[in-house]
């Protein structure tokens, strides 16, 4: 595949996380089998503390907003087993966990308990960040040409630096100028990119996003972002439509920056 070229103006460059500059199945394979692993155990050694509280405390409003919106939950079962409120409680919180987590939501209430849990998991060494070998040589040469470098993944921004802070290539976090979660709107919402651009300080012209997603590349093109799609092992296939549409790249090196030594 040829290099990509991104225009002579551009000054920060936004990548995604999964799919971009880490495989899917370090996500799929590591990350969230170790929750529905150790949630159960986690919930019960750190339930009386504050921050366990908040995040239950979270999901709780979480799951009163669902049965407003009617929307679908898990089906509780009687449970022989346990015998306490708080046995019963962590059981509820467990299933609504597992069962958000099948369904692939996104919801800031999910996603901040898991990012306290995967904070205790890389802090132990027992998960380390993957990164793709051609990621941070590429990062380090676009400082070194002058350019910004932000994240924005679904994942809440504690998990997005856990991740580069425990990585396998040690930690990389001086690396980014900011991170972006969904707390500043859905990856595949217009407005999203556009509130990123004003926090940047920069015209959505001026900032390139490279992701793996189609619909996310959509939204930020509709913003007025240059868009590059990342095709990874895999990642979701592209239609010829959408392989015609974008600009292509299978690793960072590919991408060329106009005008800079």
């Amino acid at each position: 595949m040829a290099s990509v070229s991104v225009p002579a103006g551009t000054s920060a460059l936004l990548l995604d996380i999964e799919g971009t500059t880490t495989p899917i199945t370090f996500v799929k394979d590591i990350l969230f089998p170790y929750i529905r692993e150790h949630l159960e155990d986690y919930l019960s050694t750190h339930w009386e503390e504050d921050e366990c509280k908040q995040d239950v405390h979270l999901l709780k409003k979480q799951i009163e907003e669902d049965m407003k919106q009617n929307r679908s939950g898990p089906v509780h079962t009687v449970d022989q087993t346990v015998h306490t409120d708080e046995e019963k409680a962590i059981r509820e919180v467990v299933d609504n966990v597992l069962w958000q987590m099948a369904a692939d939501r996104k919801s800031t209430a999910l996603k901040q308990l898991q990012g306290h849990m995967w904070r205790a998991a890389y802090s132990s060494g027992r998960i380390k960040g993957e990164i793709y070998q051609d990621v941070i040589p590429s990062i380090k040469r676009w400082k070194e040409q002058g350019l910004k470098v932000y994240i924005y993944s679904s994942g809440s921004v504690e998990a997005q630096k856990l991740l580069f802070g425990y990585s396998v290539e040690g930690d990389v976090l001086d690396l980014f100028d900011g991170h972006f979660d969904t707390s500043i709107g859905a990856k595949v919402e217009v407005k999203s990119y556009e509130r990123i651009a004003e926090r940047i300080g920069c015209q959505p012209e001026e900032i390139a996003f490279l992701t793996d997603v189609t619909r996310e590349a959509k939204a930020a093109e509709e913003a007025g972002f240059n868009v590059v799609v990342v095709v990874r092992p895999g990642n979701m296939e592209l239609t010829d439509d959408e392989r015609a549409h974008y600009n292509l790249i299978t690793t960072f090196s590919q991408l060329e920056l106009t005008g800079r030594v």
